[in-house]
Parts: structure tokens; sequence; C-alpha cells
């Protein structure tokens, strides 16, 4: 295997790039490979790049002159996910077949209707659409169907009858629920109707099971943490360790510390400055254990001052803006310890700026329009001129919204306690979670 040609790239800039038909420095690098079809030599392209949504990613396309056999993957090259993430989908027409889906290595998908289950690790990461997985599933099981027809006529003859299923849901003509579930977080599936909750689209993300940590190659050694040490005060120490930025992916320190946020709790704010590209970035993380009851917190923005107001939200924290007609699921957006004014700034960032399918060719006018007029709205709210009101909605109780005139209460803010449903117990893995009988069993 030998580098056949590779543009050189500035020392400064990095190693990802965002994906634009106007950067000429972005090239693929082209390696001369086996082709697996014939065992002649084709052409592999490499190209590094980074996607909103998806991280960084791998792009390889690989030709074969002699054979003229093709064949295209994604890798994930980003870091995996706190949390695995799963997406339901109500397919009704041929609009929702066409909807884009970037699927990785550990993704697994399913149609529960017809039985239908593609398992993680068996097909490489693509950025494509629910039609390409069902099309790339039918011309997989057609493949071997002569084959088939000489030795188990029966056998064929099922499976053609399963492809006549699978071609009624590809043409749009049945509806079908498609569910993807990827443990590394980093799976997506396109909402049309962005920054609007998608009605047929279901988000859910969910803590990893041990045997899904030994998947991604993250399982944790038994006896590898020192039991005998004894605990440390870290209320008045910065840690620091070392890790790479997630912007350039160049070398960076990551500073972790415990803080207390008064009339709340202890929480753990991890912050990542980058020399190289000047990204900077911070997460948190709740200090305590998950509350006996969810917490809603309401808002009404009335104010400029308001935007002032110091914010945790917590992993497990939904946000919704009704007067925008606005819901942002939990996990998007991770822990953040900000303002209400940065908050907002994120969400804007994340929904217009960065949303991959406004970008380039993809795109369509009514999908721009309608996000750019929802980023106007964004900057009304921060510059005064519309009243909204904020909802952070956290079934774990770990999210705060400063109250101005504590201790007495607020009264442009509603703090309401509640009791989780099952499925919001699900979510936080409580249901199978045992708290009761250790005492007996230990004495037996």
């Amino acid at each position: 295997m030998s580098l056949l040609h590779a543009t050189e790239a500035p020392a400064s800039a990095p190693v990802f790039r965002e994906i634009s038909a106007d950067d000429e420095e972005q090239q693929p690098a082209e390696i001369e490979s086996l082709c697996m079809n014939c065992y002649q030599n084709g052409l592999t392209r490499l190209l590094l790049t980074k996607v909103p949504f998806f991280k960084e990613i791998i792009v390889s396309s690989f030709t074969c002159d002699s054979c003229s056999w093709t064949n295209t993957e994604i890798q994930s090259a980003g870091r995996i996910q706190d949390q695995g993430v799963r997406y339901s989908l109500s397919v009704r027409n041929k609009r929702d077949v066409n909807r884009e889906v970037v699927k990785t290595d550990y993704a697994t998908t399913r149609i529960p209707e017809i039985d239908f289950e593609i398992p993680a690790c068996t097909q490489k990461g693509a950025l494509t659409t629910i039609e390409g997985i069902l099309e790339r599933t039918i011309v997989g099981l057609q493949q071997e169907q002569p084959l088939r027809r000489a030795e188990n006529a029966q056998v064929a003859e099922k499976i053609d009858e399963f492809i006549t299923k699978l071609q009624s849901l590809k043409d749009g003509e049945t509806p079908f629920t498609f569910i993807i579930d990827d443990p590394s977080g980093n799976s997506f599936v396109e909402n049309p109707f962005a920054p609007q909750k998608d009605e047929a689209l279901t988000v859910t993300h969910y803590r990893r099971s041990r045997e899904q940590d030994s998947l991604l190659g993250i399982e944790t050694v038994d006896g590898q943490k020192g039991s005998e040490e004894k605990p440390e005060d870290l209320r008045d120490e910065v840690l620091q360790f070392h890790t790479n930025c997630p912007e350039c992916n160049a070398p960076a320190a990551t500073n972790m510390k415990l803080v207390q946020i008064p009339h709340f709790k202890e929480v753990i704010i991890m912050a990542t400055n980058c020399d190289a590209c000047g990204h900077r970035t911070n997460e948190v993380k709740s200090g305590g254990a998950i509350e006996p009851l969810g917490t809603k917190i309401t808002l009404h923005i009335t104010d400029p001052s308001d935007l002032t107001r110091d914010l945790l939200k917590s992993e497990t924290c939904s946000i919704s803006i009704p007067d925008l007609e606005f819901e942002l699921g939990m996990g998007a957006l991770g822990g953040k310890f900000t303002t209400l004014e940065g908050l907002l700034k994120d969400i804007r960032e994340l929904v217009v700026e960065k949303n991959p399918f406004t970008l380039g060719d993809s795109t369509t006018s009514d999908r721009k329009e309608k996000l750019q007029e929802f980023g106007k709205k964004i900057d009304q709210i921060l510059e005064g001129q519309m009243k909204a009101h904020f909802v952070l909605d956290d079934p774990a109780g770990n999210s705060y919204l400063q109250n101005v005139y504590a201790p007495e209460d607020d009264p442009e803010m509603k703090v309401e306690k509640y009791e989780r449903s099952f499925e919001q117990n699900e979510d936080l893995g409580l249901n199978d979670m045992k708290t009761e009988g250790y005492e007996e069993k230990g004495s037996c």
C-alpha cells in the first residue's frame, strides 16, 4: 500500500475541517490499495472532515479501474458520547423514507413490523437515507437468490416474500417504524421541521449497560480503582488532565473543579481551552444523586436583565420555548453552567448555524427560511425586543435557574416538583435499580 497523493495543509490548519465546497485546500488523500473483488490494485480516497451533530468523520471511497467495483463508507473519528441515543421514527409516506440518516458502526437498525434488524458492527457507518438503508438490504438479499433457488427453493421463496415487503416499505406504500439504537451516541436522524418538534420522531438518550461499554471498548477493569485510598477534598483544588480539542483535535488541557452553587448543590465544572485554534468549551456534571422528584422551571423573560441569570442545565434536562414552538430534548448541548443569554446563543448556533441539513446543496429554501426566522426571533429575545417563556424540565431534578430575589420567591419564575413517569425512570435507569433488602441478604 503506497500513498500516491495528499494535499499538504498549513501547519496551523486543523486535522478535521468543516465540509465546504469553497474550501479548495480540503482535498482527499489518495492511496493505492488492493481490490477485494478482482485482487488488482485500485484507488482509495480518504477525506478527514467534520459534520455537525456527527463530530469528526473519515470518508473513504474506493474505485477499481480493472473491474469497475466501487465502495464508500464512513468511520467516526470523534469521541464516544456520554450517553447512548435511540431514534424512533414513524414512517408514513415517501417523504419520511427520504430522510437523511447518519448511522455508525455500533448502531442497531430495526423495523419491528416485519421483524427486521441489522445488528451492530455488521455494516460500516454511512451517511445515507432510510431508502438507502432499505435498498442496500434488498440488493444484499438478492445477490444470493440464484444459489438459494438451486439449493433450497422454499427458503428462496420466503426471502422473495421478504424482499417484496422491503420494497413496499421503500416505496412508501406501507407505514412502519424505523428505529436506530446507537450506544456510542453518534447516530442521527433528520428532523425536517427543525427547529419545531417532530411529532413522528422520538429521541431518547440513555445510560449504557456494561455490555454496551464493552462493545465500545470502554469497559472498566475490576480493581482498577484504588479502594483503599482516602478520599480527598477537591472543593479548593482545580484538577487538570490532558485531552484533545473537540474542534481541531490538537492536544489541549481540561480543567475540572467542584463548585457549590448557592441555594442549590455541588456540581463539577469541566472547561477545555485550546491554544491551537482558540476553541473554548465547558461542561457540567451533577455532583449529587438523582433527586426524589423531577423539577420543572418556567421563567417569563420580561426584561434584558433576565438574560444575565446564572443557569445550570444537566444532561437529563430538556428545554422548551413555547412562544417559538421550540423544544430541545435531554442530552442535546450536554451539561452546561452558563447564563440564560449564553444558552440561547448556544441554541441558535446548534439549530441554525451548525445544522447539517441546512447547508450546501441538500437544503431547501422553505427549510432555510424557517430556520432563519427562528434565529431572528432568538435575536429579538436576546436584544430585549420580545418577551417569551423559557422552560427547563429535568426529571432528575439536577438543573437550576438563578432566583435573583432569593431567598424570597421570584414573581416571574415558577418552580414545580413532580413525580416522574415510568418512562422517565426508565431513561434514568431507576426502574431496575434495587435499593432495599441488602441487609437481609447480607445476614443470611
